[in-house]
């Protein structure tokens, strides 16, 4: 299974609003959220403590794989001050069976582009068979200058699952590519313009690398869907083979008063005038889209 990033559905949205009209109060009643009908579909889940291991796929600097590294350690770590990342994914507990605890595991580089530039689906599963464990997420992140089937016409990311030796258990896996040069106005939104609808200014991100806080938005919405829906029988809503997961429901909304085109109200950095909405380890900031609250029956960010 593969979890489809519902832009064009946000893209239709946005060309649908008149940019007059967007400053109007008129505006509540086109964005008033309707209630999402998520149904629980008795399959397994990632509880416990759960392995990411990390597979880069290309050329990727120390400075942006810490970038990521900090986020996956930001996610269960309480040290960070509020609103923390680790408080954005503590709603993951609201689902069956308690908490999913990420620890860090393997991280294996692959900088000479064994498999060429040019990926197909079933690359990305070999890649993810080099560290394939029990209850662990293998995640692979493709470089800049690596294309993927789908990247960037239908997706900035997917997650799956593929079988162990024995046949007899699956394991997860994650895939993120970094969109800077190929579509950051898909996959890097809002940290740049949007491809298509008004082209408001984008918001100034943390780390200065709009690629890599692009992959993070992603990589934080697959990795709500992989613990949530792992095997495609978890939580979803709508068609399995084009699920709506626990973040891909809530695409663009990142802050209190969001609607289509906006991403809503953020923080923002004194200093850098960065915008972010959750803090992380050493220091780092990062932008988390919403994700459904099954105590709610809503989706809630964190500002």
């Amino acid at each position: 299974m593969s979890v489809v990033f519902f832009f064009a559905i946000l893209i239709s949205l946005i060309c649908s609003i008149d940019p007059a009209l967007a400053t109007s109060r008129k505006l509540t009643a086109l964005v008033e959220q309707q209630p999402l009908l998520f149904k629980y579909h008795n399959g397994a889940l990632l509880k416990g403590n759960i392995t990411v291991n990390l597979v880069w796929y290309g050329d990727f600097t120390p400075v942006q794989r810490s970038i990521i590294v900090d986020f996956i350690q930001s996610l269960t770590s309480p040290r960070a001050p509020s609103p923390s990342a680790s408080s954005w994914w503590k709603t993951t507990e609201k689902y069956k069976g308690g908490a999913s605890t990420l620890v860090l595991g393997k991280q294996i580089l692959h900088p000479a582009y064994t498999l060429g530039k040019s990926l197909k689906s079933y690359h990305l599963v070999a890649l993810a068979n080099k560290v394939n464990q029990l209850n662990a997420i293998s995640v692979i992140l493709t470089a800049k200058d690596v294309a993927v089937d789908g990247f960037c016409m239908s997706r900035c990311g997917t997650h799956g699952s593929t079988r162990r030796a024995s046949g007899k258990t699956r394991t997860a896996y994650v895939w993120v590519g970094n969109s800077e040069t190929q579509c950051p106005g898909q996959c890097a939104w809002p940290y740049h313009q949007p491809i298509y609808g008004p082209q408001t200014p984008p918001l100034v991100s943390p780390s200065g690398d709009v690629g890599v806080d692009g992959m993070i938005i992603n990589l934080a919405t697959l990795l709500a869907g992989t613990v949530t829906n792992p095997f495609n029988n978890g939580y979803f809503q709508g068609p399995a083979t084009a699920p709506l997961e626990a973040v891909s429901a809530c695409t663009g909304l990142f802050g209190s008063g969001a609607y289509p085109g906006y991403p809503g109200q953020v923080l923002k950095d004194k200093s850098s005038g960065a915008s972010y909405n959750a803090n992380g380890v050493n220091g780092r900031k990062y932008l988390l889209p919403a994700m459904w609250d099954p105590e709610a029956s809503a989706c809630r960010t964190l500002v």
